[in-house]
């Protein structure tokens, strides 16, 4: 695969983000140092953040990304931290994946921060996404700590039985190492998607409650 220049790379991350139709593409800058990607500007909520970085991952040749996107929520749309608190546990108490009262919410100049203990990480991710969305958030620390237990052999083997299912995945170029209940990953990977799909693959993989993950990208 052809290596992209900076200039070239600056150009598909742009046009990644007019493409984007959550965005206003116009309100984010892009600049780009050796394959490393840097996003700035202002956004009126924390969705729109999150959309523009991932929206980046998925451009092929981004090595690197940084998100100094800054969330400027309009008057209108502001909101306390006790509405905001209000509102987060009464979304997280309505989500059937998750025991009740098993995740504590606090708010903190618009600042959401999870805390408690699940056996999923898919029950993590589903819980601060639920909470991204609501109306005068800024930002979302996900501190939820992961409790279940499993044999690190048991991890390994269906880690790597899940990654030689994936479609274009060479499971051999990816190591896998076991230490209790955290997983480290290594090896080459070609795109933003296929890290995502390996380390998705790692916590969706019983007793799992750390990943570390260095894998290399190589275009």
């Amino acid at each position: 695969m052809k290596i992209k220049t900076d200039s070239e790379l600056q150009k598909d991350v742009i046009s990644q983000l007019e493409f984007e139709p959550s965005l206003d593409a116009a309100r984010i800058g892009v600049e780009v140092d050796r394959g490393v990607v840097t996003l700035t500007g202002k956004v009126d909520n924390y969705f729109e953040k999150v959309n523009a970085e991932r929206a980046a991952q998925r451009v092929a040749g981004v090595t690197a990304l940084a998100v100094d996107i800054e969330v400027a929520i309009p008057g209108p749309l502001q909101r306390t931290d006790a509405d905001i608190a209000r509102n987060a546990a009464s979304v997280l108490q309505w989500m059937t994946n998750l025991p009740k009262d098993s995740v504590k919410v606090i708010v903190d100049n618009g600042i959401i921060t999870l805390s408690g203990d699940l056996a999923w990480q898919h029950q993590k991710l589903a819980a601060g996404d639920a909470v991204r969305f609501l109306s005068g958030v800024i930002a979302v620390n996900n501190m939820i700590a992961l409790k279940s237990e499993a044999s690190s052999g048991d991890v390994k083997a269906h880690l790597e039985a899940a990654l030689k299912r994936q479609a274009g995945i060479d499971a051999q170029a990816i190591s896998v190492k076991v230490s209790g209940s955290e997983v480290t990953l290594s090896g080459n990977v070609h795109s933003w998607a296929e890290r995502n799909l390996i380390a998705h693959s790692a916590w969706a993989t019983a007793g799992v409650r750390s990943v570390i993950d260095h894998t290399t990208l190589q275009y």
